[in-house]
């Protein structure tokens, strides 16, 4: 399977595979025909769908066969719960399963940049579980390869179980960290932060960020203040072009005046998640001319730079 493209039935009925006597196959339409000298004719159609990303990753993955060997759990009903008493049998298999801390929590999982985390860390390998506002959605776009919770932030009762079997955070947008009063459990927060965007803002630009510049300072000032190693990104403006064209730029004052792919900001995101600071990393990022091929390494220079500046 390596080396090819993607097939077209991928995008739109699913593959179907015609096979002959004489061991040629082809694409056929939502059905397999099996013929045989007598020309005996047998049509199966496929039952259940599964959903577009489902069948992304199971080209990938080399199948559905192959679920379990990449760590995908059984695909769950359509609302999203098991059967039984639900909420029981869930905070018993996540207390069980809380201790190995390998999940990264990823919160307004509905966003663009909320799914293209939630992408990239599937595309990984890695445990994810995602804040959302609208499950049934959320599950038809990821199905089981993301645990989903919805709830409010404020309340510690909907945290203690969200956050449990989570190491690391997420936090694409602002408004969350800042209601959090608590991040005890969780060994690494990485915030988005378009502070500096907000603060470089003028005119009626600055009157319609002002609610947006105070939740960002708010989540800054959350995270920096917990016992909680932190990495803030301070982006430049964020923008819906394509990601992977272009280099970076890691200079002061690159937020402020520079733009970055949403798919570029998203990867520094996931990236991230390889270098815990001892106790907090701040950089700004923006779309630029320096190409990164190394992220730890580059990382950790930037983090080198900081302690140099202290």
């Amino acid at each position: 399977m390596a080396g090819t493209s993607l097939p077209s039935s991928l995008l739109s009925q699913g593959p179907s595979v015609l096979f002959s006597s004489s061991n040629q196959f082809s694409e056929a339409k939502s059905r397999i025909l099996i013929t045989s000298e007598k020309r005996c004719l047998v049509r199966c159609f496929a039952k259940k769908k599964i959903s577009f990303v489902d069948q992304i990753l199971d080209y990938i993955e080399g199948g559905p066969k192959l679920r379990k060997w990449y760590g995908a759990p059984e695909l769950l009903p359509k609302d999203g719960t098991l059967s039984g008493d639900d909420d029981e049998l869930e905070e018993e298999e996540e207390g069980d399963r809380d201790g190995d801390k390998d999940a990264v929590f990823v919160t307004d999982g509905d966003s663009d940049l909320g799914q293209m985390i939630i992408l990239q860390l599937i595309v990984k390998g890695t445990r994810v579980k995602a804040l959302v506002k609208d499950k049934r959605k959320a599950l038809d776009a990821f199905g089981a390869y993301v645990e989903l919770t919805s709830g409010d932030a404020s309340d510690e009762r909907f945290l203690r179980k969200a956050f449990k079997g989570v190491g690391a955070i997420i936090s694409p947008s602002e408004g969350f960290l800042s209601n959090v009063k608590s991040l005890r459990g969780v060994k690494h927060a990485v915030l988005l932060s378009q502070l500096s965007v907000y603060e470089s803002s003028g005119g009626i630009q600055a009157m319609m960020n002002s609610k947006a510049k105070k939740l960002a300072e708010g989540d800054e000032n959350a995270v920096i203040s917990s016992s909680v190693p932190y990495t803030i990104i301070r982006t430049g403006k964020l923008e819906n072009s394509p990601g992977g064209n272009q280099g970076f730029n890691f200079s002061a004052g690159a937020a402020a005046k520079g733009s970055i792919s949403k798919e570029d900001a998203a990867r520094i995101c996931v990236e991230a998640l390889s270098v815990v600071p001892p106790t907090g990393l701040i950089f700004e990022v923006s779309n630029g001319e320096e190409a990164v091929s190394d992220w730890e390494g580059q990382l950790m220079k930037v983090m080198q730079r900081q302690s140099e500046k202290k």
